[in-house]
């Protein structure tokens, strides 16, 4: 028999009080609910956060003991997995504050662009991913932003192809991975070859991936035809 998750007084309290001012009546109006006190609570968190730095609360003139100030808010809209949150960042006179809970420059607040490359690399076409992440967290991605997302791996993936290898390794080795991919508006089975060195210090390193349609005998048996 299943047990019975217990929640402390305090929690149950919160909660009923937070069911009380919201009244949900679904699975979607307890994720607006939630959205919500997630950017709340973002907010709570970027003013404690300029408190911190200013070293006195908003209003408490009386322990303030710097030259600097608050100076309003700036607009913000961050990506979350409950859609998009609007959000009021704090401003120093200075220009001196550095928030941490959402960073300067920082528009993404969950893990959308991990799943985002997951779903590239799996076949899915921007137009897809596009219409899954609508449908599923309710964000707005346009097929251009998901292909900004994608084209920022390529400068990492080619500083990795052109890095300097060892001149001599004690043991290189093939193996084949298949994948399933898009290609031509189909899904096909593809066989992603990797080259695997054993260097003469005993450390692996992975010397190479090339893409090829099935498992072929020449590449298994001829390292040399890929690694030259």
């Amino acid at each position: 028999m299943a047990r019975q998750r217990k929640l402390s007084p305090e929690r149950k309290d919160f909660l009923q009080k937070l069911l009380s001012a919201y009244q949900p009546e679904g699975a979607q109006d307890v994720q607006n609910m939630l959205k919500d006190l997630f950017g709340d609570t973002l907010q709570t968190l970027l003013e404690a956060e300029m408190d911190e730095h200013l070293g006195y609360s908003k209003y408490d003139y009386k322990n303030k003991d710097t030259d600097d100030s608050r100076n309003g808010y700036s607009k913000k809209t961050v990506t979350s997995t409950m859609g998009n949150i609007p959000l009021d960042i704090p401003r120093d006179r200075k220009g001196e504050f550095q928030p941490q809970a959402v960073k300067k420059n920082q528009t993404d607040v969950s893990n959308i662009e991990d799943q985002v490359l997951s779903m590239y690399a799996k076949g899915m076409t921007t137009r897809d991913i596009t219409a899954h992440l609508k449908e599923i967290y309710g964000v707005d991605a346009s097929a251009e932003m998901i292909s900004r997302m994608t084209d920022r791996i390529l400068p990492i993936a080619k500083e990795w192809q052109n890095r300097p290898l060892a001149k001599k390794y004690a043991i290189v080795f093939m193996d084949a991975v298949h994948f399933h991919v898009r290609q031509d508006a189909q899904i096909v089975k593809k066989a992603v070859y990797v080259a695997i060195g054993t260097r003469l210090d005993g450390y692996r390193e992975v010397l190479g991936l090339w893409i090829g349609g099935n498992e072929s005998r020449v590449l298994l048996h001829r390292p040399d035809a890929v690694l030259s």
